[in-house]
């Protein structure tokens, strides 16, 4: 896929973003991007022990630097924050739009079946798109770092689901489950919004659609869901029960469609616990302040609501991170 197309005297070429990206790939790699090898044991980032290092590193990091910092002042950092932020805006945006340039002449030309379940879906580009992608995730760490270091509230949501998707990226690259673009471009569109949100917030730019990012995030992890489970189906049905209705056979290894279905499925579950716990009690407490209660009962209400916000992380939501992080 190019928009090179022009080529006469005094027009500018554009070439395709692939184009753009394999220029700097090959500058710093030696190398063509679609040449990469994703081996494990050679390639960075490849084996269980390193995935698992790196986990067990930022556990020791977020919880240690916890208690490092309990009699200390929080770190602003709004500087770092705002950097931050702003680079994975930019390498969300960057990743979706090579995926897209890459799926969607295929999608179109194969059809989308195919291109979910069919082992030529695996191809050269996406590998290092999906690696890339993998890469990130560990970047993404950095977010618990800066909660930890500001001293706000660690919930159990916002600490597990990074290294949990760490893992499960981890999972798909090792078992070649070609359905993995499905939630990876996803998951890439959530996030463009996502840090950008908290790019402006952290500039102090008020943004009404924050409670709109978490419906995202929910709407991503059914549709998700829809795909995982309906290609782990094909593949157990035409292994294991070939008299079940399927259509083929997906291709991927059973562990890494266990370990996709179990870890998303637990995304869904929690996401939309802290939806509940975070807007919908929100609104409950305004209508109940509209209500006009006693004094009385209008304290212990409160009392009640704060413990239990203290309990479900919702504080942490009042302070500048009113997104649960995906």
């Amino acid at each position: 896929m190019s928009f090179e197309t022009l080529n006469s005297p005094g027009v500018i070429k554009i070439g395709s973003p692939w184009q753009a990206f394999d220029k700097l790939w090959t500058s710093v790699m030696g190398y063509h991007a679609n040449e990469f090898k994703f081996k494990e044991g050679v390639t960075p980032m490849s084996t269980l022990n390193e995935t698992v290092g790196m986990i067990v590193l930022y556990l020791v990091v977020v919880f240690g630097g916890r208690e490092v910092m309990r009699n200390r002042k929080p770190l602003k950092l709004n500087g770092l924050f705002k950097a931050h932020n702003f680079i994975l805006t930019v390498l969300s945006g960057a990743l979706l739009v090579l995926f897209i340039e890459q799926l969607a002449p295929t999608i179109w030309k194969n059809g989308l079946y195919n291109n979910m379940c069919g082992a030529d879906g695996w191809t050269p580009e996406l590998v290092t798109l999906y690696y890339l992608n993998y890469i990130t995730k560990y970047i993404e760490l950095i977010d618990t770092v800066f909660l930890m270091v500001k001293k706000k509230p660690l919930t159990f949501l916002h600490t597990y689901h990074h290294p949990a998707t760490a893992l499960l990226c981890y999972t798909q690259l090792i078992g070649h489950t070609s359905v993995s673009w499905v939630p990876i471009t996803l998951n890439l569109t959530v996030h463009v919004v996502m840090y950008w949100y908290y790019f402006q917030s952290a500039r102090g730019v008020k943004c009404w659609w924050k409670e709109w990012i978490t419906r995202m995030q929910i709407a991503q992890f059914v549709l998700d869901l829809g795909f995982v489970y309906f290609a782990s189906w094909d593949y157990y049905a035409s292994a294991h029960a070939p008299y079940l209705p399927h259509v083929g056979r997906c291709a991927g290894e059973p562990f890494a469609a266990v370990c996709g279905c179990l870890i998303l499925s637990s995304y869904l579950v929690l996401f939309i616990m802290f939806y509940i716990s975070t807007y919908k009690k929100a609104s409950s407490r305004k209508a109940n302040k509209k209500g006009g209660d006693t004094p009385a009962v209008s304290s212990m209400k409160q009392s009640a609501a704060k413990v239990a916000d203290s309990c479900s992380g919702v504080e942490h939501m009042k302070s500048n991170s009113l997104v649960a992080r995906k």
